[in-house]
């Protein structure tokens, strides 16, 4: 029997919010996931991917995650992972220095046994270069195997146009027979079994995004007659959601109500207002909740609010909503505009937002329709039809990423 921490996803240096708190809770959280670890005494822990948000992280990123591998080599615990795309270099990885350190296993295509397990490895790869790969391991004497890959994996993650490969297929052509897959990139947790092999993301270990409403934690692998996996929760910094609605002549009064119904204190709230109401100010609001002891607020207004002709129509509330709207008026083709949502979406680092454009230009550049103009979204003849205009963190077009 082996039992195992599986874990991914911990984004290591990620400054969310732009606040150096959130920094912390990523290394917080991290350092929880391998006290835990020790605790229980498992087998080994094993990281799934993007160890780290960025392919350049910060000495003190580099040496807090140092500090917690030796903790976790100290208890005689190795550490066995792989690469994800958010830290991914072009030559050696973070990844090679800590194993050169001793408190870190890169797994690959030779297998790493652990207890009766034999545990292997598959990096990210680029979409451009997976058509290429053969599923080539080396065999091994060990009762079971468990690869370890990050990506998104179908039947796993639903399919929004951004699936990069069939589990199903890598089972069937991979040349050892694998009685789990233990992966990472998706942040919500899930487990299906595909064949024979029990396939299971085991989430992030801290909310990368407002999206991300369920709690953080890891999985517990047990690996022997049967696969058993058990989810344990991690005690993260809170996140506070207020979705409301607000009707008739509700406006900043009833939002402060609810507000007040949680405890703000350290916690990152996001307020998102529909509904008829009157029009609210998000900074009011932001104002309020960082008084009453939050540590940072956000507010997305999805209503349609009456403004005097007047005064020009602009939203703080959400300006990407309203950068979106402009380019459907543009016409612009569907690869277009999810080339120009990877530069402003914030989903991938900053350093890898050039790499991440080349590897989904070079996936569609095979078929030109991809970037035809959409006739249901066309705009007037006088409007620009081959321009993206956008911002990521300071940057002004796609041209700065190509």
């Amino acid at each position: 029997m082996t039992r195992v921490l599986h874990t991914a996803d911990t984004h290591l240096g990620y400054r969310q919010y732009h606040t150096p708190e959130r920094r912390g809770d990523f290394l917080a959280a991290f350092r929880g996931v391998i006290d835990d670890a020790i605790e229980d005494d498992v087998d080994a822990v094993v990281h799934a991917g993007d160890l780290f948000h960025d392919r350049r992280p910060g000495l003190v990123d580099i040496l807090g995650t140092l500090e917690v591998l030796e903790a976790l080599a100290e208890a005689g615990i190795p550490f066995l992972a792989v690469v994800g795309n958010h830290e991914t270099k072009r030559d050696a990885q973070w990844l090679d220095l800590f194993e050169r350190l001793d408190v870190a296993v890169r797994l690959g295509s030779d297998p790493t046994v652990v207890g009766d397990t034999a545990f292997y490895g598959l990096d990210f790869v680029p979409r451009g270069q997976r058509d290429r790969l053969e599923y080539d391991f080396t065999p091994h004497d060990a009762d079971h195997a468990a690869l370890v890959s990050h990506g998104l994996f179908e039947p796993l993650v639903p399919d929004y146009g951004n699936v990069e490969w069939d589990a199903e297929t890598v089972l069937d052509e991979a040349t050892v027979e694998f009685d789990a897959m233990l992966l990472g990139d998706e942040h919500k947790p899930t487990t299906q079994q595909v064949g024979e092999t029990w396939v299971t993301y085991c989430g992030s270990t801290e909310r990368t995004s407002a999206s991300e409403r369920e709690e953080r934690g890891y999985n517990l692998v047990t690996l022997d007659d049967d696969v058993r996996i058990a989810r344990r929760g991690l005690d993260t910094r809170p996140f506070v959601f207020v979705d409301l609605e607000l009707g008739g002549s509700e406006g900043i009064d009833r939002v402060r109500d609810r507000l007040k119904e949680h405890n703000l204190d350290g916690a990152v709230v996001h307020v998102t207002l529909e509904g008829d109401g009157e029009s609210v100010s998000p900074a009011r609001i932001e104002t309020f909740a960082t008084e009453e002891g939050a540590l940072v607020a956000r507010v997305t207004d999805r209503r349609d609010i009456a403004v005097d002709e007047s005064t020009p129509e602009v939203s703080f509330a959400d300006p990407d909503e309203a950068v979106r709207e402009r380019l459907r008026e543009l016409g612009l083709s569907e690869a277009a505009r999810d080339l120009d949502e990877t530069i402003r979406s914030g989903t991938v680092a900053d350093s890898n937002v050039a790499d991440e454009i080349e590897r989904r230009v070079e996936d569609l550049i095979d078929d030109p329709k991809t970037f035809e103009a959409d006739p249901d979204d066309s705009s007037d003849d006088d409007s620009p039809t081959a321009t993206v205009e956008g911002s990521h963190d300071g940057q002004s077009s796609m041209e700065e990423y190509l």
